[in-house]
């Protein structure tokens, strides 16, 4: 029995792992122009935004809830990140308010769920329309364009000949797995997630840490709004869209568990690399857009089954 658990939990931890290097021989076979070095690091670049959504994700998922705001708030906190900008609010204090729209977002999904007592689908799902609908009244439906070299540094600079949103994301997952594995709302969120009613009983405030969580989830939200709008040089009131199903796939993919209480930072960054290495490869290989939608659909409809199928193994 205990032989078998070992199996289980390091073919969930390697698993992943085993199936990007699997993805990158084959595309690497199929076309040379795969293995790279500048199209590796233009997939982690690209990669970059849905892996920062996916951390905060996963937090959420691992709490056993689910977030399907984060591509709403992140053109909210976009475009008043631009409007900041362009009023001449100073670039530091700018990114910071850019950062707490997504925060305020993120801790009024928690609110709702936590002491409004609704399901995370339902509150995440009308954030989601409230987000986009606040970006649209804001910006009136048009973008906001034109931002220093100073701001767009973020985006399409360098440091030591790698590309900054390349660093940021490593950053962000550093701290991610640090607070995940070493402190107590790490503790407190897998315990959430594994079963929230004996969390309570333990003495955890489950109302305060699962409002935290979702905070995390927005303000991220907001960080990879900083990133895309550098990126483009431009805050679109309609960015984001469908980025929602990007950060889900990713953690899923990654090993987290839809049901709670299980999941790691590193998996999930596995799971956004899968899914832009897929991405890139398709792109390669000349596959439509819609063709790449329906194959990223079954991958994580086949993520999913592995997840069930474990849970049985388990049982």
């Amino acid at each position: 029995m205990q032989q078998k658990d070992f199996l289980i939990h390091y073919g969930r931890q390697f698993g992943t792992l085993i199936g990007l290097l699997v993805l990158s021989a084959i595309l690497w076979i199929l076309t040379p122009y795969f293995l790279t070095v500048s199209n590796l690091l233009n997939i982690a670049q690209q990669t970059s935004i849905n892996a920062i959504i996916a951390v905060g994700m996963t937090f959420v998922i691992i709490t056993a809830g689910i977030d399907l705001s984060v591509g709403s708030i992140l053109a909210f906190s976009g475009v008043v990140l631009a409007w900041a900008i362009q009023v001449g609010i100073p670039l530091p204090l700018a990114l910071l308010i850019g950062l707490l729209v997504g925060l305020v977002c993120g801790l009024v999904n928690g609110l709702l769920i936590t002491f409004g007592k609704l399901p995370p689908f339902i509150s995440t799902l009308g954030m989601m329309s409230v987000a986009r609908g606040a970006a649209l009244l804001f910006t009136q439906g048009r973008p906001i364009s034109g931002f220093s070299n100073t701001f767009r540094f973020l985006a399409n600079g360098e440091i030591l000949y790698i590309p900054t949103p390349i660093i940021i994301m490593i950053f962000v997952y550093f701290v991610a797995h640090y607070l995940l594995t070493h402190t107590k709302l790490g503790r407190y969120t897998y315990a959430m997630g594994g079963n929230e009613e004996a969390a309570v009983l333990s003495g955890v405030n489950v109302r305060m840490f699962k409002t935290i969580v979702y905070g995390l989830c927005g303000m991220l939200s907001g960080l990879a709004a900083i990133i895309l709008t550098a990126r483009l040089n431009s805050a679109q009131p309609i960015a984001g869209m469908m980025y929602e199903l990007d950060a889900i796939a990713a953690t899923v993919i990654g090993g987290t568990s839809l049901v709670g209480g299980e999941g790691t930072i590193v998996g999930t960054l596995i799971g956004a690399l899968i899914m832009g290495v897929l991405r890139n490869g398709l792109n390669l290989l000349g596959v439509s857009s819609f063709v790449q939608q329906t194959v990223i659909g079954s991958v994580i409809i086949f993520a999913v089954l592995i997840d069930m199928a474990l849970k049985k193994s388990k049982k």
